[in-house]
């Protein structure tokens, strides 16, 4: 779902590091949001009455989920944009099909296209870069500053334990898209780049992106602890439900019941709640907390 795949061929799209677009006298922008973590970040930067429609993944805040919806950030019908009648359209370069991205730059709608860096430089930098687009400059400076401060609190925690010579836990991240159809994550992933911030160890090596789940796969994981989004244990029925899913059981985290969850795009947004996803990540993945449902 959220690893990284960069767009090739479509001309004069605008990527982070091009001339920004500004705000000028007229009608106020009309902005569409592709990509949850960029909706939160336009929120909060208040620029959120710009607004004229998000994708689906915009789950945050839930006044996000009233504005109308165009899709899946990755499967976007240029009918659907265009019917918004938007000034600008803001996604990450995980947006597509790149076809229809092709539809939009021939309809002239200004796109800016921002890097999926799953670094919290990355966050700061789409921050930066939101804030000039969409004329909030000093507030984007504002939240650079604050974010900044919650990042260094995060990971004064991890220091502590690391300090205490607690050891990196091995965990294996699954998500679930419908039931009998999970995922785990292997390399460049936003739910690897996650892992390595909190410490622990990803245990699923030698797989880039996304693996379907099988139990061959899980149990030569042998993952310490499962973690899983809230909305994957909503949808399978708990930890228990997660469990029973192709071999997870017989993993030494499946075992002991060893099973994290947190809301996906607060995990692997890689939003202006990150440091915040950090400060709980921490925690749970390191035997402080469980979740057991």
């Amino acid at each position: 779902m959220l690893r990284r795949r960069p767009l090739l061929g479509l001309g004069t799209l605008a990527l982070l590091g091009t001339p920004a677009l500004r705000a000028h006298a007229g009608p106020a922008p009309r902005v569409v949001s592709i990509g949850g973590a960029l909706t939160e970040l336009i929120y909060a930067l208040g620029a959120e009455r710009l607004l004229v429609g998000v994708d689906s993944t915009s789950i945050f805040p839930a006044a996000a989920q009233r504005l109308p919806q165009v899709g899946y950030a990755r499967t976007l019908a240029a009918e659907g944009l265009l019917a918004l009648s938007p000034s600008l359209i803001v996604a990450t370069e995980e947006a597509g099909p790149p076809a229809v991205l092709r539809q939009l730059e021939a309809a002239r709608v200004p796109l800016q296209l921002l890097r999926s860096d799953y670094r919290f430089e990355g966050v700061l930098a789409r921050t930066e870069r939101l804030g000039s687009l969409l004329g909030r400059e000093a507030q984007a400076r504002e939240l650079r500053t604050r974010l900044q401060a919650e990042w260094a609190q995060a990971q004064g925690e991890l220091a502590r334990r690391r300090a205490a010579g607690t050891a990196g836990p091995r965990v294996l991240f699954v998500m679930a898209h419908a039931p009998g159809q999970l995922r785990m994550a292997g390399q460049e992933t936003a739910a690897e780049a996650m892992l390595a911030y909190a410490g622990a160890r990803n245990a699923l090596q030698g797989v880039q992106g996304y693996k379907a789940l099988s139990p061959e796969a899980a149990i030569a994981a042998a993952p310490d602890l499962i973690l899983s989004t809230q909305q994957s244990l909503d949808l399978l029925g708990g930890s228990a439900g997660l469990l029973r899913q192709n071999g997870l059981a017989q993993t030494p985290a499946g075992q002991a019941g060893r099973v994290a969850a947190m809301e996906t795009m607060e995990l692997l947004g890689f939003g202006p709640r990150l440091p915040q996803a950090l400060a709980r990540l921490v925690p749970l993945i390191h035997g402080a907390a469980t979740t057991r449902t």
